[in-house]
């Protein structure tokens, strides 16, 4: 596969996890802009991705660890911006690399280890301190909004056992909002289509107008998602999940404490 094949197919992927891990759509497309102005300028750094979608990652690690990237002014970027950047500058972040490339973004251990420059058993280090570290979040109240039921209860499950509490289900728009009303939640997870052809994209813009709140989309439809044509989610979560990855995306979350995905 090309080298502008391979970052064809991989690019909304490392969007996404660049956005995940710096807290900001803007920050995180900063340093992928500059993890592909440095495949550009690096021939083998271009035939190794062609080969691997881990050494596109890879890449990205380094540039991102080095710091050494001119971000755009966060005057613009809100409350939000502003907090995500004052956690990461005190919070050292590999173990979170860990838990995001082995759960949300899929690699195996082995790639994972590549990805970071660590042994495979530091992975698993890695893994388990995030885990703990989600063990320890603040408990919080959480909506959810899905419409099949299985899979509305398998959430419920998981984001009780992290001590969580849900506040209510919605399959719809309208029960997502009066659900809201009654009971303001400080996390969402919701699907983007809805039991009565409603958009969960649009309950959580309707959502928002409350207040700034961190959602996680849990959608078997990503691509309607990462278009790059508009703000996207900073939290998304592919269906058939894995447990792990949404435990993973809580975690992001309520580390950053608030994100307006959309708008």
């Amino acid at each position: 596969m090309s080298v502008s094949d391979q970052i064809a197919i991989q690019l909304p992927y490392l969007r996404r996890y660049a956005r995940a891990l710096t807290g900001s759509q803007q920050s995180g497309d900063t340093y992928v802009r500059a993890t592909l102005e440095a495949a550009l300028a690096d021939k083998v750094l271009r035939e190794d991705i062609a080969r691997s979608r881990a050494a596109l990652y890879a890449a990205f690690t380094r540039i991102w660890a080095t710091g050494h990237v001119e971000e755009p002014g966060l005057a613009d970027g809100g409350q939000h911006e502003q907090a995500a950047q004052t956690r990461l500058a005190t919070i050292a972040p590999t173990h979170r690399q860990a838990l995001l490339l082995t759960t949300v973004e899929e690699f195996s251990r082995e790639d994972t280890a590549r990805i970071l420059a660590v042994s495979p058993e530091e992975v698993d280090a890695l893994v388990a301190q995030a885990i703990l570290e989600i063990e320890s979040e603040s408990t919080t109240d959480v909506l959810i909004i899905e419409d099949e039921p299985l899979i509305s209860m398998q959430l419920e499950g998981l984001v009780s056992d992290l001590g969580h509490r849900v506040v209510g289900t919605a399959a719809t728009h309208a029960q997502a909002l009066d659900i809201f009303e009654r009971s303001p939640a400080g996390l969402v997870l919701a699907d983007i289509q809805l039991a009565d052809g409603s958009s969960g994209i649009e309950a959580v813009e309707d959502l928002l107008k409350f207040g700034d709140v961190p959602v996680i989309f849990i959608t078997a439809y990503p691509e309607r998602l990462l278009t790059g044509e508009r703000p996207e989610p900073t939290y998304l979560v592919t269906k058939p999940f894995q447990e792990a990855t949404v435990r993973a995306a809580i975690s992001q979350a309520l580390f950053f404490g608030s994100s307006k995905p959309l708008g």
